[in-house]
């Protein structure tokens, strides 16, 4: 009796806290699994080459390249000289236009040749190299002198907003000759002429002239803004609310094709003179036209 009767407020208590462990109140709630994240990163965009010339050939590649000939004049009275009181008449001889060696020369020469007294050469991609938006580089070398005027640049293929430069220009490098150590980047836009606008920014190098070795030339292009590069450095960017085109139609959300050329004297850099040296010639290495894919 005295052993039983000592047990049974053990096993009471036993039985009490063996309960109040598995009380409703002390249950831990469910909790849902974590599901594995399983939908995958975007992939970071880059920059994909889309159309290239490398100049290896013997000749220039007419399914890339056009030749624009002449003095302007055939463009209409007002555009003899090229609309800029331009001296040279622009060939497809060899004398002014040639591949070696994976280079592409134009030349421009101090001669007679169809009432003109200079001759050069220009290109364009025109219907067989359009785009809009990407990173455009040319790789060149300059030439130099009085009245010398070498340029990369743009012009749009469909003239959406109108008429020059209501469509827009883009002049991925531009040099006046008196000034070898010097490049421009310019966009121009805005009412006809002489209403016209442009803005853009010099690029020097610190020491000597874009005559003596190679450079690269670069713009980056994308809605509502444009930046421009020497030897990967930038120095002008325009965008939509830049002035003065904020207060215009913004005309470089179109597609537009890239020219090459040397002129010869014209509004801008002057005529040549007894200082300028001939023949000068613009080297091209390669051009290369990236996109984001």
């Amino acid at each position: 009796m005295k052993f039983r009767f000592t047990l049974l407020p053990l096993i009471l208590t036993f039985t009490f806290l063996f309960n109040s462990c598995g009380s409703e109140d002390t249950i831990a709630p469910d909790i849902p699994p974590v599901e594995p994240d399983t939908e995958e990163p975007e992939e970071e965009k880059s920059w994909q080459l889309v159309w290239e010339d490398e100049f290896d050939g013997d000749e220039l590649d007419m399914e890339k390249w056009s030749y624009q000939l002449g003095d302007g004049c055939h463009l209409g009275e007002n555009l003899c000289g090229w609309g800029n009181n331009e001296l040279q008449y622009y060939t497809e001889r060899e004398e002014n236009i040639s591949l070696e060696d994976g280079f592409l020369t134009i030349t421009a020469h101090e001669e007679d040749y169809e009432g003109s007294n200079f001759t050069s050469a220009r290109i364009r991609t025109e219907n067989k190299g359009d785009w809009k938006y990407g990173r455009l580089e040319i790789r060149a070398k300059l030439p130099q002198g009085q009245g010398i005027w070498p340029a990369i640049w743009m012009l749009p293929t469909e003239e959406v907003y109108g008429g020059w430069p209501q469509s827009g220009e883009i002049d991925i490098m531009e040099m006046v000759g008196h000034e070898p150590e010097t490049v421009h980047g310019t966009v121009h836009f805005g009412d006809p002429w002489p209403d016209n606008q442009n803005k853009g920014e010099p690029y020097s190098l610190e020491s000597g002239i874009f005559a003596d070795n190679y450079h690269v030339f670069s713009i980056e292009w994308e809605q509502n803004k444009i930046e421009f590069f020497v030897d990967g450095n930038l120095f002008f960017t325009v965008t939509q609310n830049t002035d003065p085109l904020s207060s215009y139609t913004y005309p470089f959300n179109e597609k537009f094709h890239m020219i090459m050329n040397i002129a010869v004297g014209g509004n801008w850099p002057g005529n040549p003179d007894s200082t300028t040296e001939f023949p000068q010639t613009m080297s091209v290495d390669y051009v290369r036209v990236y996109q984001f894919k």
